[in-house]
This record gives structure tokens, C-alpha cells and sequence, in this order.
């Protein structure tokens, strides 16, 4: 029976998987953005223009943020009263919502790295 010997460089590895990791907490980002786009307080808009998707690429960790005066407010306020459809929590839900497809999102990435 033949013997195989596998030989495996981590880093050479994690250099070429770590751009694609990236990549995809920063589609993952993108996404949870838009999920949340669909639901964030709307009264001029200007909560929602402010929504952006980032990710650190020394940490590997994809971000979503709104940067306007009152964003904390609006999500953390259960007892505002939001147009049909829209919510507090318009954040944390939809991030809570999309753990799977954030996951899928990652893993298609460095899937497509691997090939």
C-alpha cells in the first residue's frame, strides 16, 4: 500500500485565505446592511443615508454602522412609534435574522480562494 506524506504550510495558507476572509465579512456587511435598510426609521432619511458596511482587515471583523446624531436612540427606544414596517432594533434583528447567510456568505468566499 502506498504512503502519501502531506505537507502543510499555514502560513502560505492563511495568506491565501485571508484576503478572501475579508472579502467576505465585507459582503456579509453589505448584506446585513441592506437587510436593515429595509427596516431602520425613515422620517427624512437621513438615519438611513448614513448606514455604511466596513471591515478591519487585521482583525477579520466586518462591521455595520449608522453615524448619525440620534442612530443610538432610534434603535434602543422601544417606545418610539416608527412608520409600518419600520422598527428599533433596526440593527441587531436583522443581524440576528442573517447569522446564516452571513456564515454562507463567508464560507462561498473562501470557498472560491480554494479553487
Amino acid at each position: 500500500m502506498p504512503r502519501y506524506t502531506l505537507r502543510l504550510d499555514l502560513p502560505q495558507v492563511e495568506s491565501a485565505l485571508r484576503p478572501a476572509a475579508a472579502r467576505g465579512a465585507y459582503l456579509a456587511a453589505e448584506y446585513v446592511l441592506g437587510e436593515s435598510q429595509a427596516v431602520v426609521p425613515l422620517d427624512e432619511a437621513a438615519l438611513s443615508r448614513s448606514g455604511t458596511a466596513s471591515v478591519d482587515e487585521a482583525s477579520l471583523t466586518g462591521a455595520v454602522s449608522y453615524d448619525s446624531p440620534y442612530a443610538v436612540v432610534q434603535h434602543e427606544r422601544l417606545d418610539f412609534r416608527h412608520a409600518p414596517g419600520r422598527q428599533a432594533k433596526y440593527l441587531e434583528q436583522p443581524l440576528n435574522a442573517a447569522r446564516r447567510q452571513v456564515a454562507a456568505i463567508v464560507a462561498a468566499e473562501l470557498r472560491r480562494a480554494m479553487r
